[in-house]
């Protein structure tokens, strides 16, 4: 292989790089080292175009971020140089597979329609999760390292300053559906486990997959004993069975759907918070990028 190493720079760089690739004619293969931030730009700089996995660049994931779901859901090791290994074995057995994403748009006719499409690889989320991830971010341009504490630390912040945890403001519309109305958080995974604590993979939506559409997961409460409850059933949670109750909303396999609320909302994708939004359309793309693995 001819291997060229570019380091990022700035915010954006990598989804620059990938973009290049993209619209190179004799890139085969782009290799992201990073965590799921850097993935998740290099996925949008290669399908700047949109999907087409035969003629793109193939995309390979070498852990090495604070948080690295993609390829552990992939199924790589953590370890960056165990994930090398696995890699250059993957590249000399010719072993691929290609997996669906999800992408998230405005909605025409509201105050978001010029919001540019974004991928996202393993998760979005509209609401309370969101709230949790720009808290984090915030702790983290002070200075502060991205740990399991800190993310539980502002669960429990955002906990306590959620105005609107009893009463929700999402709806969820789709095609010949009736619609689910005050939902208080709602999370879009695109494969399981959903995140990690540790060593823990953590499961709102088992049925996920690189293989389907999009799966969510909504509640319309979180009192305090809401939050006990299905804190406690995701932590306990598996492969067969996820977070459930009459507060809980769980579809799976959805490739086009809305999320609109009465109020903005922070928006997050793979971990990186977008802002405020009021509408966002998603959906489901099956087989929309070749990786290694």
């Amino acid at each position: 292989m001819k291997l060229e190493a570019v380091m990022t720079e700035y915010r954006g760089h990598a989804r620059d790089l990938g973009r290049q690739a993209a619209d190179s004619e004799d890139i085969d293969l782009i290799v992201a080292l990073g965590g799921d931030g850097t993935v998740n730009e290099v996925v949008n700089g290669l399908l700047h175009r949109g999907p087409d996995p035969d003629r793109l660049p193939g995309l390979a994931v070498v852990p090495g971020g604070s948080t690295n779901v993609f390829a552990r859901a992939l199924g790589l090791p953590n370890d960056a140089v165990e994930a090398t290994g696995a890699l250059l074995d993957a590249l000399r057995e010719g072993s691929e597979r290609t997996v669906g994403l999800g992408r998230a748009s405005g909605v025409p006719g509201t105050e978001d329609e010029a919001v540019p499409s974004r991928w996202f690889t393993f998760c979005a989320g509209l609401g309370f999760d969101a709230g949790v991830v720009g808290r984090v971010e915030q702790q983290r341009e002070r200075g502060r390292r991205s740990t399991h504490a800190l993310y539980l630390r502002q669960v429990v912040r955002q906990f306590l300053d959620e105005p609107h945890r009893r009463h929700g403001t999402i709806t969820l519309e789709r095609a010949g559906e009736d619609p689910v109305t005050d939902l208080v958080l709602s999370i879009i995974c695109n494969t399981s486990p959903w995140t990690f604590l540790g060593n823990r993979p953590v499961y709102a939506s088992p049925k996920a997959s690189f293989d389907t559409g999009l799966d969510i997961l909504g509640l319309s409460r979180m009192s305090t004993a809401a939050v006990a409850r299905y804190a406690t059933q995701l932590l306990t949670s598996s492969p067969e069975r996820g977070p459930r109750g009459k507060h809980a909303v769980a579809l799976h396999d959805l490739t086009d759907f809305t999320l609109h609320s009465k109020v903005p909302l922070p928006l997050q994708m793979d971990g990186d918070h977008l802002g405020l939004r009021t509408s966002v359309a998603f959906t489901g793309v099956r087989r929309a990028l070749r990786v290694i693995v």
